[in-house]
Order: structure tokens, then sequence, then C-alpha cells
């Protein structure tokens, strides 16, 4: 009876244990390789019968030289939810259409939810200097945070890791390391004013200023600055607006004064 006893026990601590080793995504993450499978499919559907009328080869001679296209920026959220878990559901829902390629939870943890080389739907309408839709050409991090709160020194230190290995493999400029905010003036804020972009800066990722010697040129012109930063001016309150989340985030006025023309004076020098 002891025996039949340990042995129910057993079984019962197994499947305990079984079932809380299960990955709750493991649903989802079928439908990530079946989705990977079609675009694989896609990719050898060559040549690409259509409808164009062009005067097509009656034989077909495909290149060898090509590789994957490589992303050239990095833009970077806060989640504006309550909880990684929230945020994973979020981006495993197909109804929701958003994703990020990584999301950096709270206690440094980092998921890599989608290959570096796929496009996430992440930046949305955006511009940064001539660059227009930053989803097919960037990486998206989002960080647990719900928008109003300090970033934990854990989620800072796995960033500034994943940059790191980001601008290595990719040969990403510092330039191109932004946030949301900056890609999208006026429709988006995020990652809030709580973001430590100048330790960003201090290892390499985006630029910072220093105006200890700065003096402003006769006939400065500080939207014209903004726009050799990389700001769509289209909006100038909200170029304004993007522009000091990023650099005066103590500031939360839409006018720039002097000492803000000093930043924009030594920040369009790193920038050009």
């Amino acid at each position: 009876m002891k025996d039949l006893l340990r042995l129910v026990f057993f079984i019962g601590t197994m499947i305990i244990i079984n079932s809380c080793a299960r990955n709750p995504y493991t649903t989802t993450n079928k439908v990530y390789k079946k989705q990977v499978k079609e675009y694989a499919k896609l990719l050898r559907e060559y040549p690409v019968a259509d409808s164009t009328g062009l005067n097509y080869a009656s034989s077909w001679a495909g290149t060898t030289n090509f590789s994957m296209r490589r992303p050239n920026f990095v833009v970077i959220h806060h989640t504006a939810q309550n909880s990684c878990d929230q945020t994973l559901k979020t981006f495993t829902l197909a109804r929701t259409q958003v994703s990020a390629h990584y999301v950096v939870c709270k206690d440094g943890t980092v998921h890599h939810m989608l290959n570096d080389l796929l496009r996430a739907h992440h930046a949305g309408v955006s511009r940064w200097g001539n660059a227009t839709d930053l989803n097919s050409s960037s990486i998206g991090i989002e960080i647990d945070n719900n928008g109003f709160e300090p970033f934990t020194d854990e989620q800072i230190n796995s960033v500034i890791e994943l940059l790191g290995r980001l601008k290595r493999a990719y040969s990403i400029p510092a330039a191109n390391f932004v946030g949301h905010a900056d890609v999208a003036p006026g429709r988006k804020v995020d990652p809030n004013r709580n973001f430590p972009w100048q330790k960003l800066a201090q290892n390499g990722y985006g630029f910072w200023y220093d105006t200890t010697a700065i003096t402003i040129p006769d006939g400065f012109n500080e939207m014209q600055a903004l726009r050799i930063i990389g700001y769509d001016i289209k909006n100038p309150a909200n170029a304004i607006q993007s522009f000091k989340l990023h650099f005066v985030q103590a500031d939360s006025s839409k006018t720039i004064n002097e000492a803000d023309k000093k930043i924009l004076v030594d920040l369009v020098k790193k920038y050009q």
C-alpha cells in the first residue's frame, strides 16, 4: 500500500512539474513557425509570375550574389502596460497587429520574440532623417514600463548589453539608436522622461551634448538644427516636444530657449 501511495505521489508530482514547465506560448510559437515557413515559400517563388506585361526572358537566371537585408536602426519603446506577461500576450494575439523584436522585463529578462531580419510592427508611421517606414529598417525593443515609472537597473543593464550585440552584429551607427518619440513626434512619447539616454550615449548608443564652450552662431535656426539631427519638423511643436523628451527631460515645454539652442549647436556637430 505504501509503495502504491509513493507511486501515486511521484506521478502527481511529475504531472505538476511538467505542467509548470510547459511553455504557455507553445500554441503561438507554432503560429510563428508556420508563418516563417510561408514566407520561406514566397522567397522560393522565382521567377515571379505577374501581369505587368513585361517582356520576360524565356529562361530564368537567378543571381548567386545576395544576402539577407540587415537592420540599420534600433527604436526603443516603453510598453505602456503593467507587466511583461501582459505585453507578451498582446504581442501574441493576431488581432492586435503589434509586435517587437525584443521585450525587456523589470528583472532584466530579455524575450527575443522575432528574428532580427524579419519586420516587426512596432514603429508605425515614422520618420528619422530621410528614412521612412522605420519598421522596415529597424529593430524594435520594448521595455516593460507603464509610461510613468522609472526603469530598473536590471532593465537598463540588459538593454545596454543587447544594444552592444546589435551594434556589433549589424554595424548600426551611433546616431541610429533612437526612441519611438523621436521617430513619431506628437504621436508617441516613449520611452518616457525617466529613460537614461545620456547613459546609453556614454556607451556608444546615440549621442549626448556638452555645452561648456558652446556659443550660438548668428542666424542660428533651431528648426533646421532639429531637422539635421533627424527630427521630422513638419509640426514644429511636436518636434520640439520629442527633442526635449530625449535631451531635456526636465522640461515639458514646446519652445526652444537659449540653453536648448546651445544643446542643438553641439548635437548638430555630432549628427552631421
